[in-house]
């Protein structure tokens, strides 16, 4: 089922490495999730919808402020189901516009007829980061190394599901259950760029709880820009399904079909240049 929900949020979900927009109504949404949830809370099992986004300091050859989502959740669904999902939606955009199955960006040729292998962030850390994943961790250095080191290495011939992050890194998700210490989310990568990012839902609303207060406590310590605490949010995942939800982004989904560099190319108004 195709919703819409409301733009403005007054608590938004304090997520790290993303900055909510001000605005006179409260913040901006960084994402549909909230309202979303609320709506598998109250009974609709399948939704998606199309939506505007926006999050603030992000601006580059990648990255634009304000730009287009699509965000689906299926309650009764893990991760595994969404990566099925992402593979039948692509191979059916591809047929829809009768696009060969090997897609050429940025002088990589990748051939995306699924399945696609699934490799867990450790191993990436093993192969592409010089350090196991746990030192990484260890020394802080989690996301300068998958950003600079493994990321530029991901799907250079087929798209790959990277996935399996360490709980501490994926604040909305489900540990999983034999590995605790890990997390059931994954992002898809093409030629080395995310173009969406999924996960079985946490909806433990005391752990969940637990974790945001965590995130809080740190943005203060980090002088960054504080939110209230997402009570609204809280109170959905106490009735909430178990369910799975992704985040596709429309804009980098384009900019790969049409072999596009830089973001701006495919938006008809992009902003000031970054």
């Amino acid at each position: 089922m195709e919703v819409e929900t409301p733009v403005c949020l007054a608590e938004p979900i304090p997520e790290p490495h993303i900055q909510a927009v001000p605005a006179a109504c409260g913040w901006l949404q960084t994402s549909p999730e909230i309202f979303m949830k609320e709506l598998l809370s109250a009974g609709f099992a399948k939704i998606f919808q199309i939506c505007r986004c926006f999050r603030a300091a992000e601006r580059g050859r990648r990255h634009l402020p304000e730009f287009s989502m699509l965000e689906w959740y299926a309650a009764g669904q893990s991760y595994s189901d969404l990566m099925h999902t992402c593979e039948a939606l692509l191979e059916q955009i591809r047929t829809d516009l009768s696009l060969p199955a090997a897609c050429t960006w940025q002088g990589h040729t990748i051939q995306t007829t699924p399945p696609w292998p699934r490799l867990r962030v450790a191993e990436a850390f093993s192969r592409f980061g010089g350090q196991s994943m746990e030192s990484a961790l260890a020394q802080g250095a989690f996301d300068e190394i998958m950003g600079l080191s493994i990321e530029p290495q991901l799907g250079l011939s087929r798209p790959v599901f990277l996935c399996d992050y360490p709980a501490e890194t994926a604040l909305l998700a489900r540990p999983k259950p034999q590995e605790p210490e890990l997390a059931q989310r994954f992002e898809l990568y093409m030629a080395g760029l995310e173009i969406c990012n999924g996960c079985t839902e946490l909806a433990d609303a005391k752990l969940q709880q637990k974790r945001l207060e965590a995130e809080l406590e740190r943005r203060s310590k980090a002088a960054l820009p504080l939110t209230p605490p997402p009570a609204r949010f809280l109170k959905a995942l106490e009735t909430m399904p178990e369910a799975a939800g992704c985040a596709l982004g429309i804009d980098r989904l384009v900019m790969l079909l049409t072999d596009s560099a830089e973001i701006d190319e495919v938006v008809p108004f992009p902003p000031e240049p970054p």
